[in-house]
């Protein structure tokens, strides 16, 4: 679970930001798909466009994590072990 983390996260705010440049210089009531026009909702044009980057995203994340030595993987995904905090006495 802790590895999902590292891989969804970065990727979710490098897709925000592809979204963002990509939706800054495209209409997307004028995208074409297969040769024909995309015929969705703004909201759900931006929302498909962010999951596809995302998806995008996700892969080029996964594949950095699968190319990490395994002691990096196994550092990643250990649970790092808290200090223990004693009370302090009441006066």
């Amino acid at each position: 679970m802790r590895s999902l983390i590292w891989i969804l996260w970065p990727s979710f705010f490098a897709a925000a930001i592809a979204e963002f440049g990509f939706f800054a210089f495209t209409d997307p009531q004028q995208l074409y798909w297969m040769g024909k026009p995309v015929v969705l909702s703004l909201s759900a044009s931006y929302s498909l466009g962010f999951l596809f980057f995302w998806l995008i995203c996700a892969g080029s994340s996964l594949l950095t994590y699968f190319l990490l030595p395994p002691r990096f993987r196994a550092a990643l995904s250990a649970k790092a072990d808290l200090p223990i905090v004693e009370e302090a006495s009441s006066i």
